[in-house]
C-alpha cells in the first residue's frame, strides 16, 4: 500500500430545512468541484434567527480528499 496525502478543507452547508440537509449540501455542492472526497465531519451546527423564528440551519463540515499522487 503506497503513502498517500490528504487535504482537509471546511465548507459551510445551509438550508431552510435542518441541520441533516445542510450537511448534505455542504458535501454535495464541495464534490461537484473537488474530485475524490473521503470524509466529512461536522464541527458546527449553527442556526440563524429572524423575528424570534429558525430562518436558516448552518452546518460546518470539515471535508478530506485525497491528492492525485
Amino acid at each position: 500500500m503506497s503513502d498517500s496525502v490528504y487535504r482537509v478543507t471546511e465548507v459551510i452547508g445551509t438550508s431552510s430545512q435542518s441541520w441533516e440537509e445542510a450537511a448534505k449540501n455542504a458535501v454535495e455542492t464541495a464534490a461537484r468541484t473537488v474530485r475524490d472526497l473521503r470524509i466529512g465531519e461536522i464541527v458546527k451546527l449553527d442556526l440563524t434567527i429572524d423575528d424570534g423564528h429558525v430562518a436558516l440551519y448552518r452546518a460546518r463540515v470539515n471535508i478530506s480528499f485525497k491528492y492525485d499522487a
